[in-house]
C-alpha cells in the first residue's frame, strides 16, 4: 500500500490591494527577460501580482529599498506605483516571470513608460 504523502503549501506573497476598483479579470502573462534586460522607470494602471520562473531580478518601487528576486519569489506592484527597477540581474542568463494583470472592466493597457526626468511623461 502507497505511503500517503501530504500536500505541502508555503505563503509567498499576501498583498492588500486597498481601495482599488474591483478585479474583474485577471491576464496573465509569461515574460522573459533577456540576459542584461533593463525595464526603465514604469508604472501599471492596475494591480500586478507575479511570480519568478527562472534567473534573478532586480526589483525597486521607486523610493524603496532594493530587492533581488530569485526563482520561486512572489512579488506585488500596487496600481501607479513607479516601479524604478524590474531588471534582469544577469548578464549570461535569461530570467522569466509570471504577471497577474488585475484589471478592471475596460482597461487594456498593461504598462506605462514614464521618461527618468521626474514630470515629464511620456
Amino acid at each position: 500500500m502507497a505511503e500517503k504523502v501530504e500536500i505541502q503549501r508555503k505563503s509567498l506573497l499576501a498583498a492588500s490591494l486597498g481601495a482599488t476598483a474591483p478585479v474583474e479579470r485577471v491576464e496573465i502573462q509569461q515574460i522573459d527577460l533577456p540576459p542584461g534586460q533593463t525595464v526603465g522607470l514604469h508604472r501599471h494602471p492596475c494591480p500586478v501580482v507575479g511570480y519568478v520562473v527562472a534567473g534573478a531580478i532586480n526589483y525597486q518601487i521607486e523610493g524603496r529599498s532594493n530587492q533581488r528576486l530569485q526563482a520561486g519569489d512572489a512579488f506585488f506592484e500596487p496600481m501607479d506605483a513607479r516601479v524604478a527597477h524590474f531588471d534582469n540581474a544577469s548578464s549570461s542568463s535569461a530570467a522569466t516571470f509570471i504577471a497577474f494583470y488585475l484589471l478592471t472592466d475596460g482597461q487594456h493597457e498593461l504598462i506605462e513608460m514614464i521618461s527618468s526626468h521626474k514630470g515629464n511623461e511620456q
